[in-house]
């Protein structure tokens, strides 16, 4: 996320400005820079008198600005992070915003001010969220498409200045999907058991993040896929017998985004591998499993399985199968995709 990178490149740099406003679906970028400010800004023995933490559901615009307002004591800064600031009451409000407002036409520049505004975004039609894009260092966290998860994994290897092959990058994306702070976490995980830079690939990632070379959510996909019927029913058992560690919602997400993008296959005039590797947005490496699963599952079908999965979905929350157990949602599931 450019913005995101750029802010963070700056507080690395050791350079602040007064307010922060950071507002999102996507928690990861919001909790990273509030996390570098709070352990970065101030040295250790400045964080007892000038480093304030509120959380929105207990104060008011009013209580955030007398703290923000505050000069610091025996430091050049003082540091305020309001955590959970969508949950401040008078935030839209016209009391809330006119004295917010106000503060950021002129605020303290001793004062690093921080709104973590979390799952959730301002109304940019509002006048304050107009005065907080041109005031203040203004982000908006929007959770990745599946598409961008796997340039975003690559950037992170990058940072960390491990190599990763194209196949390692491919499952963590589908594995874990686009849930950035899981990502971060398995990464650093995997990582911290290297002293050099070795090259990341799929088999470190079977090791280290606890993905079962046979008895996987890709493995399953591919079975089903080539229509192995034997390999299929196997893992499924596996799966069962281990719903701990194989919940059934992320093995749907992943047949889902394997399906969708068969019926896409499907639609599309030009089929060369260049094309296909282009518009269903994998790696050319992936491209012969999609135009093999093709010549087995023709269109219809593919609705069918789509249609399957949905309700497959549905029965996993608890809709209309309040009492059936994972492991036979993707028993049936499997079986209707299979024949």
């Amino acid at each position: 996320m450019k913005e995101a990178n750029q802010i963070l490149n700056s507080l690395r740099a050791g350079q602040y400005a007064p307010v922060y406003f950071l507002q999102g679906e996507e928690p990861f970028y919001i909790d990273l820079i509030s996390d570098i400010i709070e352990d970065k800004a101030l040295d250790e023995a400045a964080k007892g008198f000038n480093q304030v933490v509120l959380y929105g559901k207990d104060v008011s615009i009013s209580d955030v600005l007398n703290n923000a307002r505050r000069f610091p004591m025996m430091s050049d800064r003082q540091v305020v992070i309001v955590k959970e600031a969508q949950n401040l009451s008078d935030l839209g409000k016209e009391s809330g915003d006119n004295m917010l407002k106000a503060y950021l036409e002129k605020p303290l520049p001793s004062t690093i001010l921080v709104f973590c505004y979390k799952h959730k975004k301002l109304d940019r039609r509002k006048a304050i969220a107009k005065v907080l894009e041109k005031h203040a260092v203004f982000l908006t966290s929007n959770k990745l498409y599946d598409n961008q998860v796997p340039d975003w994994i690559r950037d992170y290897f990058k940072q960390k200045e491990f190599p990763i092959t194209n196949k390692g990058v491919f499952m963590l994306a589908e594995y874990i999907g686009n849930n950035l702070e899981r990502l971060s976490n398995e990464i650093d995980k995997m990582l911290i058991n290297f002293k050099e830079k070795v090259e990341i690939n799929d088999h470190t990632i079977q090791k280290y993040v606890g993905i079962s070379k046979e008895y996987n959510a890709f493995e399953l996909q591919k079975a089903v896929a080539f229509r192995e019927l034997v390999k299929a029913n196997k893992i499924i058992n596996y799966f069962e017998s281990n719903p701990k560690n194989n919940p059934v919602i992320p093995i749907i997400s992943i047949l889902y985004n394997f399906f969708s993008k068969l019926l896409v296959l499907h639609v599309t005039g030009d089929k060369s591998d260049m094309n296909l590797a282009s518009v269903l947005k994998v790696n050319r490496f992936f491209v012969k499993d999609y135009t093999t699963a093709a010549r087995i599952y023709p269109p219809q079908k593919v609705i069918n399985i789509i249609h399957d999965l949905r309700h497959a979905d549905l029965q996993s929350k608890g809709v209309n199968a309040a009492n059936v157990p994972d492991g036979q949602i993707l028993k049936e599931l499997v079986f209707k995709i299979l024949h």
